[in-house]
């Protein structure tokens, strides 16, 4: 692939099985990259990990676990703040976050990738405020499409400057805490969609 990389987002919500293949496919998607920590799913279970794996994988499309590396509730107490907020500026300093932002580009190299949170709106979403935010920041980055469950597109260009005005997400120098955008305490249940 040449030209600028291309990265579209996703979050599944409750959808059912057959929606949210047919919003990849409308996407042409090889690639599914779940960044949830918690690949779990209470209300919706066929979207855990194991059957969200073979899902996809039926459909013929791989399967990418990102979540350890690129997840927005790292197990790190020192990784929030007192009032249990992630620190993603912290967190985007790790070894292991920058490592997952190589492979998801490295992916994107490859093919047609969706990132996938649990979230449907992508506007507190992790999958934007922290992994699309980083890959901003890059020397050449991606152009990023979110999916919205009715099929919608929004590029992350135009959504930012309707949230944000005409600058896109802050740079990292230019906001003194960069962290989630709720409270996420490491003792949330799994399934619960402030656990991803």
């Amino acid at each position: 692939m040449t030209g600028q990389l291309e990265l579209w987002t996703i979050g599944h919500s409750n959808h059912a099985a057959d929606h949210f293949l047919r919003l990849l496919a409308r996407c042409g998607i090889d690639v599914l990259a779940d960044v949830r920590s918690q690949p779990y799913a209470r209300y919706a279970s066929h979207f855990s990990q194991a059957p969200l794996r073979k899902l996809v994988e039926d459909a013929g499309v791989r399967y990418l676990f990102l979540g350890r590396e690129l997840g927005g509730r790292p197990p790190e107490p020192e990784m929030y703040d007192r009032d249990e907020y992630v620190l993603y500026g912290e967190l985007a300093k790790s070894q292991r976050f920058i490592d997952g932002v190589r492979v998801l580009t490295d992916s994107m190299r490859r093919g047609r990738v969706a990132m996938m949170c649990s979230e449907e709106d992508p506007t507190d979403c992790h999958r934007r405020l922290l992994v699309t935010r980083a890959l901003l920041q890059n020397d050449h980055p991606p152009k990023v499409t979110h999916i919205r469950g009715d099929g919608y597109l929004v590029d992350e260009a135009q959504l930012s400057r309707d949230l944000d005005g005409p600058s896109q997400l802050p740079l990292f120098e230019e906001e003194p805490q960069w962290r989630s955008a709720r409270s996420v305490s490491l003792s949330t249940p799994r399934g619960s969609s402030l656990a991803s």
